[in-house]
């Protein structure tokens, strides 16, 4: 059975995140996109957690809603960003945990309150404990646990970020290493970047949407061939490039906001090789530029992109979504009433928008009075696009070739 998952989103309770962001418009929008399965987030938050329990209903350690059944189920799921001092450094990553029941959770909640970390003010939360220490709790609560670093590259928050991050995985997690099977990778890499790292050959690389909206959902996702239960989305992940692990749906990596070296206030966007030759300044006013993920990749790559690409590794599909896609076709803004209205038909006739992206026949798009936005999806799919990427919080264009 192939499944759509989507392992990392947060709710209304996280910051800067849509209120429209509960569990009821979630159920209905993954299935627009096409999602079967979809985080909750934010778990550690109390009042979330007060829905989940509410509005939930275990299903085969998934969760359905209780009132309404859309055929979506949801994972039990959490991020939880760690600032602490390790070695006489300061450093910040952020990692995904994944329960498979509501009384793991509770206990894992009460112990973080134990050892006084604030779980009330962010569904986010901001604590004091490494990750090691966070992976110890997960193990002592739930057995069937899943801790999974999140955006590992990006600069200010992650497991490899160049503000504040690792060398090596060991680094971090030191005699729990054994226990990260997984990895994400983020808007701003794509796996043919992370295959160039050889110490994440026998871990699986994830791919999440980390949406705070709606509309952000499934924008990245993971394709298992899997039944529609905890136990085996657990044995898929925790099975290095497992035959079952179909593919991940992908940004173009140039999107993402930290893709490129550069400094946003200068609107100054450099390669590797200028920030090198800038010895990492801004070449307008002398500051240091934030270092990206493909540089970050570049430094700590122990083989080349084509050796990277000779390897057997779970494969990948690169998509623009698809009302960016309408907005750049129809002329006009991505929240443009004229992108709903045309986004609303092709949902009709197709079903959702995973499957109008990846699966719809360029002769149905035609057969259906579509030919324009097949002919645009065809090309996508050629990888016929043009990319301006994004650095330093800003994001990157990617287009179709017209």
């Amino acid at each position: 059975m192939e499944i759509r998952a989507d392992l990392h989103i947060h709710s209304k309770y996280s910051r800067a995140t849509s209120p429209l962001m509960d569990l009821e418009p979630l159920a209905v929008f993954a299935k627009v996109k096409g999602l079967d399965v979809l985080a909750t987030g934010d778990f550690t938050h109390p009042k979330w957690f007060s829905e989940i329990e509410n509005k939930l209903v275990e299903d085969k350690g998934l969760f359905k809603l209780k009132n309404k059944d859309t055929g979506m189920r949801f994972i039990l799921s959490t991020e939880i960003s760690s600032i602490y001092r390790k070695n006489g450094r300061c450093y910040r990553n952020h990692n995904i945990i994944l329960m498979s029941n509501i009384e793991s959770v509770r206990n894992f909640n009460k112990s973080l309150v134990d050892l006084k970390c604030n779980i009330h003010s962010d569904g986010r939360p901001i604590v004091g404990l490494d990750p090691r220490k966070l992976l110890e709790i997960a193990m002592e609560c739930d057995q069937k646990f899943m801790m999974i670093p999140a955006h590992i590259w990006t600069p200010w928050f992650s497991l490899f970020g160049s503000k504040s991050g690792f060398d090596k995985i060991e680094d971090c997690f030191e005699e729990y290493t054994p226990f990260i099977h997984a990895c994400e990778t983020g808007i701003s890499s794509d796996p043919i970047m992370n295959w160039r790292i050889k110490q994440l050959d026998n871990i699986n690389l994830v791919s999440n949407s980390d949406c705070h909206s709606l509309d952000k959902l499934a924008r990245e996702c993971n394709v298992f061939n899997c039944d529609l239960t905890y136990d085996s989305i657990y044995n898929v992940i925790n099975t290095p490039n497992s035959k079952d692990f179909l593919y991940t749906v992908e940004f173009y990596p140039e999107e993402g906001r930290y893709h490129y070296d550069g400094h946003s206030v200068c609107k100054v966007c450099l390669t590797p090789e200028e920030t090198r030759k800038n010895n990492g300044l801004c070449p307008k006013c002398g500051k240091p530029v934030v270092v990206g993920v493909l540089n970050r990749v570049e430094e700590l790559a122990g083989r080349s992109e084509e050796e990277a690409l000779k390897m057997k590794r779970v494969p990948f599909k690169s998509v623009i979504p698809l009302k960016e896609i309408l907005s750049q076709m129809l002329k006009t803004s991505v929240k443009s009433l004229k992108v709903i209205e045309y986004y609303d038909k092709l949902i009709s006739a197709f079903g959702n928008e995973l499957d109008i992206l990846l699966k719809v026949e360029y002769s149905d798009f035609v057969k259906n009075d579509f030919k324009e936005i097949g002919d645009m999806i065809y090309k996508m799919k050629k990888g016929e696009v043009e990319k301006i990427p994004g650095y330093d919080g800003e994001y990157g264009i990617i287009k179709i070739k017209e």
